[in-house]
């Protein structure tokens, strides 16, 4: 099932995202259903909480078109460790059509847990580092929009609000239980 993505200033993307306390088929199929739409957006992540589902739990794909998908779900992920600096242009599937340069650590270390349970800690560096870091701070009701400066945050708030008006998302609504 493909969920409607929430755009800025909804409330739910500012909430501090509750950790998943067991992995159900409930929870596997809301990250199947978050990764189906992930792609559909399409998208490099989604998190939780863009959906409505205020719980840590994070999709990722950072192949590039053309290469075999790459997806991780990643629940309760927490970053460990930071290092270096790096910045790419980032968007966002809550802030459409809007991009900016972010300062971003171009090394992390993560601790997740699988939809079976295990958990793991790996080390990324670009690409899966910068989206690591994004999709995180949406657990914690942190945005992209957030480190910049408050005329360029009212610009992206401009251009999504152009863009709400231009474009009906036929996702449905998640349906907190």
């Amino acid at each position: 099932m493909i969920y409607r993505i929430l755009t800025i200033p909804d409330k739910k993307l500012r909430r501090k995202a509750e950790p998943v306390k067991e992995i159900t088929d409930e929870i596997r199929k809301l990250a199947e259903d978050m990764a189906e739409t992930m792609y559909a957006a399409p998208g490099v992540g989604l998190a939780a909480p863009q959906i409505g589902a205020n719980l840590r739990i994070v999709t990722i794909d950072v192949a590039e078109e053309g290469q075999p998908a790459q997806l991780l779900t990643l629940i309760n992920p927490e970053i460990l460790e930071k290092r270096g600096q790096t910045s790419m242009e980032e968007g966002c599937l809550s802030v459409p059509n809007y991009f900016e340069e972010i300062p971003r650590a171009e090394f992390v270390r993560l601790r997740y847990t699988d939809l079976e349970g295990v958990t793991h800690e790996i080390e990324a560096e670009g690409m899966l580092a910068i989206a690591a870091q994004h999709e995180t701070d949406h657990l914690d009701g942190k945005m992209f929009i957030d480190y910049l400066s408050s005329l360029k945050r009212v610009s992206a708030q401009r251009r999504v609000n152009q863009w709400n008006k231009e474009h009906s998302y036929a996702g449905t609504d998640y349906v907190e239980r």
